[in-house]
């Protein structure tokens, strides 16, 4: 996943500032959620663990609401400016499939906001980045449809 985070960069940096930040969260996301994953065995008692569990989750609530609340919309924006109708229509699809993940996300967070036991977090680390990797594609896919499609227009 880090590496397919860091291609994404090269291949849509530089063309928008906000993508660029987002890509960015997105890959410290990846660096922690890493970092958390190969922690052999998870200790309520260890401060680290919640330490770092915490980090991770606060990168993860801020790169959600990036995306909703910033990232989406200008996506979107360039799709009305454009007047395509098209990929409107599929980014609508793809907002679907990305508020199921954000709760599943959500949930994740605020199950560990609430509780020190960590009994569960390997299994629920392993949920989490089945659905940070499913999100991840149709995030690409939005901006691939809404953004990148309209490269060779503005380019001329």
């Amino acid at each position: 996943m880090l590496d397919n985070c860091k291609s994404l960069q090269e291949r849509w940096g530089g063309v928008s500032e906000i993508i660029d930040r987002w890509l960015q969260a997105r890959k410290k996301i990846l660096v922690s959620y890493i970092e958390l994953s190969n922690t052999p065995a998870f200790d309520s008692d260890n401060s680290d663990h919640g330490v770092k569990l915490q980090e991770m989750c606060e990168l993860l609530v801020d790169y959600i609401s990036a995306g909703h609340f910033e990232v989406y919309q200008q996506l979107m924006e360039e799709g009305r400016a454009f007047g395509d109708q098209d990929a409107l229509n599929e980014a609508h699809e793809l907002l679907t499939q990305i508020h199921v993940a954000t709760q599943s996300a959500l949930d994740f967070n605020d199950k560990y906001l609430e509780t020190d036991d960590l009994e569960s977090l390997a299994k629920d680390l392993s949920e989490l980045g089945e659905t940070l990797e499913s999100r991840f594609e149709v995030e690409d896919r939005m901006i691939e449809v809404l953004h990148n499609a309209h490269q060779g227009i503005v380019a001329s």
